[in-house]
This record gives C-alpha cells, sequence and structure tokens, in this order.
C-alpha cells in the first residue's frame, strides 16, 4: 500500500507539473462557474415571477433547481475532461520507457494500477474542491439541503473514479496518449448515453440490463439525494474491474 500511495502522490504532482493539468482544471473551474451562475441567474428570474403565486413558489426548491442540476453538468464536464487526465498515467511511462523501473521494482501491478488510480483520483479531488465557493454562496444566501448536498458530491466523486479508472486501463492499452484519451472517452459516454437506448426497446431483460448500465441513471438517483446501495455497488464494480484490468495489463507487461 505504501507503493501505491508513492506512486499517487508522484503522479498527482506530475499533473500540476504539465500544461494539461492546470488547463484542464481551469476548464472545470470556468465553465462549472459559468452554470453555477446562470442556474443562480436562472432561480432568481423564476422567483421573482412565481411571487405573485404563493403556491408556486413554495415548490421552487434551490435544491433540484440550482444543486441537481449543477452537479449534473460538472458530471459532464467531468466526462470531457478527465480522459485528457487520465490519458498520460501510464501510457506516458510506457513511451519514455521509464515504465521498465516501475515493472522490475518489488512493487506489485496491482499497487501500480492502484496508486496511478489514486494519483487520478487526487487530481479529481482538487476538482471537486473548486466547487466548495458554489456552496458557500448557497448556504450564505439560502437554505440549500443538506444531505442533498453531500449525495450529490458522493455522487460526483464516484463518477469520476468511475472514469478515472476507465482511463488508467485505456492508458495502460497503449503508448499513444491520444488514442488513450478517445478510448476513454467513447467508453465514459457509452456508459452515459446507454440509457438513452432503452426508449426503443421493449420490456425485456436486455432493456433491464441496458437501464442498469447507464451511468447517468445512477448518478441522477444520487442526485435526488438518494443514496441507494444499487447505486454506490454499480460504481464501486466499475471501479474495481477497471483496476483489475489495469493490474493484469501492468501484470502482461512485466512478463513481455
Amino acid at each position: 500500500m505504501i507503493g501505491a500511495l508513492s506512486i499517487a502522490r508522484r503522479e498527482t504532482s506530475a499533473l500540476f507539473n504539465t500544461p494539461v493539468g492546470w488547463v484542464a482544471l481551469t476548464a472545470f473551474t470556468f465553465i462549472g462557474g459559468f452554470f453555477f451562475s446562470y442556474l443562480i441567474y436562472a432561480y432568481f428570474n423564476v422567483y421573482q415571477q412565481s411571487v405573485g403565486n404563493p403556491q408556486e413558489a413554495d415548490q421552487l426548491s434551490v435544491n433540484e433547481f440550482v444543486i441537481q442540476n449543477l452537479f449534473s453538468n460538472l458530471g459532464l464536464i467531468a466526462l470531457f475532461i478527465l480522459p485528457a487526465v487520465t490519458m498520460r498515467l501510464i501510457a506516458e511511462d510506457r513511451r519514455q520507457k521509464s515504465i521498465e523501473l516501475l515493472l522490475t521494482s518489488p512493487i506489485g501491478s496491482f499497487q501500480i494500477a492502484l496508486g496511478k488510480f489514486l494519483g487520478g483520483m487526487g487530481f479529481a479531488m482538487v476538482m471537486a474542491g473548486s466547487t466548495v465557493p458554489y456552496m458557500w454562496f448557497l448556504y450564505a444566501f439560502g437554505d440549500p439541503d443538506s444531505g442533498i448536498v453531500v449525495a450529490n458530491y458522493v455522487g460526483f466523486t464516484l463518477l469520476c473514479g468511475t472514469i478515472i479508472a476507465l482511463g488508467t486501463f485505456c492508458s495502460a492499452m497503449t503508448e499513444n496518449q491520444i488514442v488513450a484519451f478517445m478510448m476513454t472517452f467513447a467508453g465514459g459516454l457509452l456508459l452515459w448515453i446507454s440509457g438513452w437506448f432503452t426508449q426503443y426497446m421493449d420490456d425485456s431483460a436486455l432493456k433491464t440490463f441496458v437501464t442498469s448500465c447507464s451511468m447517468l441513471n445512477h448518478a441522477d438517483s444520487m442526485g435526488k439525494g438518494l443514496l441507494h446501495s444499487q447505486d454506490v455497488i454499480y460504481f464501486l464494480t466499475f471501479i474495481g474491474f477497471f483496476l483489475f484490468a489495469t493490474s493484469q495489463r501492468v501484470e502482461a507487461l512485466r512478463w513481455r
């Protein structure tokens, strides 16, 4: 475990020593700030229009109108940005041949995969931390539901973890970072939109399976403040699977 943490610390530092890391963080902060500002502006406009209708004003909730929509958009932004962060995790080491140092070290293949994954998660936590001022603003001038806020942060973290685990695996499959980026983005997008295909399916086991594979469905459920075990298990299953697959790929490189 110490080896994995050492790799994670190195990878997180490396991300902030390259322009890609800072560009990704700036893009996430800027676009996230834009969506938050727009949602706040739209919320106050709708609130002012509903002043003459007390019943409509009572139904207007900052939790549904701002928080849920904000984190839904942040998840979509992460789907575009995180592949650029993960594409270098292993592919860069393979291109520079520095992966040989890790493969000949006493660190196990799973620890290498876990360390790379945790390095990407360290960056994702910085991304999540950049949204704290939004919550401070809502608590200072409103009354958001803390349960919904926590559930959205948990859902966002698990969603980022799934994309990063997928990206780590894709990065281990190739020396080309652009190929790793495209593989991660395509895989993440497929998981995101898979639920859309079910509207053209008849009720069947296949439709149930495809619906259960939709990342968007599980993320939306947690966005409503519902921390169901099946949603948490969904994300943890994908994270565990891709970490295992990455460790097997690293083991194959070790014996190549």
